[in-house]
């Protein structure tokens, strides 16, 4: 068995994906052995030919799964752990770059870490600020409440009112989260198989908070790890991130798309994980914001 797959999904990233992979391969881990998988999601801007022509100046060759439709982050996900062979295996967005010694740390973190279901680098925005995705609290209702009506951005630090990103916590020592993002997302095999790795319920968006609450669950941890960083220009293939709006080919019918997952992904995360804690009032409050909230959203794409 390997040390490491890497497991890339693509989906319009025919550029970025080139760049994510180059980025692998010169700063590849040299104590330990490697694999990169890569499942591209039906994309139409030359990504698989990209991946090709890559294949064709390197070392190491790059598996490729080419699906004839969308079939979405979770499910895509799984293909690539169904051929994975290594110890490990790392989820990374395709929009990443990845730089010298994150790779060999985070395995060394992992082995030394015997309790360590999953863990993150410094996951970070090409602003230079942290992707507050990679440093994430469970969204209970209080602490979305807080998130979604600014509270949190008044009080960054307080335990109180920024719970959704644990703003209270120091970004420059490594110490034990909630969730990570599937943006990179190191995983123990053993980990991701006693939870049945991905749930193929959630299309786009929610699938990492969820993946890390059934760690949670299974009592394994998920450690944040900031000696170590990565690239993410994020959000590109589904097009509604404003940070990288000029480098995404994403189509008005992409973009609904993804907007649309990301609050089915709300509703499907409490009903999954909350619905039996909470009083029948507080569902209903929840439901209703998420819905505005969605209806909001989509009105502003039109």
């Amino acid at each position: 068995m390997i040390d490491l797959s890497i497991i890339i999904l693509s989906y319009n990233t025919a550029k970025l994906t080139k760049e994510c992979l180059l980025s692998i391969e010169k700063n590849k881990p040299r104590s330990f052995d490697y694999e990169a998988i890569t499942v591209d999601n039906a994309s139409t801007d030359g990504t698989v030919g990209a991946i090709q022509q890559f294949n064709n100046s390197t070392i190491n060759k790059i598996k490729i799964i080419s699906n004839k439709k969308n079939l979405g982050f979770s499910r895509a996900n799984n293909q690539g752990v169904r051929i994975a062979t290594g110890r490990y295996i790392l989820f990374l967005n395709a929009d990443t770059v990845v730089y010298p010694r994150t790779l060999e740390t985070m395995i060394k973190f992992m082995d030394q870490h015997k309790s360590a279901g999953a863990a993150t680098c410094r996951v970070e925005l090409p602003t230079g600020g942290l992707d507050d995705s990679c440093h994430r609290g469970f969204p209970t209702p209080w602490r979305a409440f807080c998130h979604f009506s600014g509270l949190s951005k008044l009080f960054p630090r307080s335990r109180l009112f920024a719970g959704y990103s644990l703003g209270w916590m120091s970004l420059t020592e490594t110490h034990e989260i909630d969730s990570c993002a599937g943006a990179f997302m190191i995983v123990k095999r053993q980990a991701g198989e006693e939870v049945n790795w991905w749930d193929e319920d959630y299309f786009w968006y929610g699938d990492d908070l969820d993946f890390c609450y059934r760690l949670k669950k299974k009592d394994w941890k998920i450690y944040f790890v900031p000696t170590v960083k990565i690239l993410h220009y994020k959000g590109v293939s589904g097009g509604i991130k404003k940070i990288s709006q000029h480098l995404t080919n994403a189509t008005k019918e992409t973009i609904i798309r993804a907007t649309n997952a990301r609050f089915q992904a709300m509703n499907i995360f409490y009903k999954k994980h909350y619905l039996n804690k909470y009083p029948r009032f507080i569902t209903w409050l929840v439901m209703q914001g998420i819905n505005l909230k969605r209806w909001l959203t989509l009105r502003s794409l039109t």
